[in-house]
């Protein structure tokens, strides 16, 4: 039997990607912090299938030992598709900062993510038909006034999977890594960038996509053999391409 995993599942592009997944069949492995969102995920994906099996794991992926604690837990499971989805932003200058969240992005952004990412790659790289997908922004491709911080540590998402898809090929390995980057998208992250109890989309955003449009560009990315999946910050159109960032590959003799 075999399972995706999506961090970061209790709400918005995490809660749709999981729906999406298993409307196509897929076991998932849902992980997040808030135990029941989870259950109330797996209430609805079984309203879809009642026959897939849906594993919940609470778990805060900020702490980097639940991180290894968690990975050693799913060890059981053959895992198909991962897909690194959880994260948050920051909206403030950078002498403004509250250097206690971004502490705890820094290690849910960028080293949760790479600690996943790499013993994923380590267990399942030459697995045929493996993925493993990690959730950036448009603001990982692009600096945002005000979100310093927050994009720095998506540039390091995007550049990270980037290259460990091209590590990859060019080893020959036969999982594919890729790189979802989104734009404005209708979910909790808002509030928590602006630590606000409240965010209207219409009011303040001209364009956006719900987390349910963005799950579908998730199994967009997940169907095509391109690397990247991004959103154009002014069309709002959702392009497949091949790596952005620049890419030196160094010969085994240097």
């Amino acid at each position: 039997m075999k399972y995706t995993v999506i961090t970061g599942a209790s709400s918005g592009i995490g809660y749709e990607t999981a729906l999406a997944f298993a409307s196509r069949g897929k076991n998932v492995i849902i992980v997040a912090r808030r135990e029941e969102k989870l259950e109330a995920l797996k209430a609805e994906i079984h309203n879809i299938n009642a026959e897939l099996d849906v594993v919940i794991q609470a778990v805060d992926l900020s702490q980097t030992e639940n991180v290894y604690e968690l990975y050693e837990n799913l060890k059981e499971y053959n895992i198909e598709t991962w897909v690194n989805n959880a994260g948050f932003g920051n909206f403030d200058a950078v002498p403004e900062h509250d250097l206690t969240k971004i502490e705890t992005m820094l290690r849910l952004n960028n080293e949760a993510l790479t600690i996943l990412s790499s013993l994923y790659a380590r267990d399942y790289s030459q697995k045929e038909g493996t993925q493993l997908i990690n959730v950036s922004s448009g603001g990982g491709y692009t600096i945002v006034a005000n979100a310093v911080t927050y994009c720095a540590t998506k540039f390091f998402v995007s550049a990270f999977t980037e290259g460990l898809a091209q590590e990859l090929q060019g080893q020959g390995a036969k999982m594919q890594a890729k790189v979802l980057a989104p734009a404005a998208t209708e979910s909790e992250f808002a509030k928590h960038a602006l630590d606000v109890n409240e965010f209207n989309y219409n009011e303040a955003l001209p364009k956006y996509h719900t987390s349910k449009e963005m799950a579908q560009f998730m199994l967009d990315l997940y169907d095509s053999d391109k690397v990247v999946g991004i959103v154009d910050g002014n069309t709002y159109e959702f392009e497949l391409r091949d790596p952005i960032y620049p890419y030196v590959a160094r010969s085994t003799n240097d």
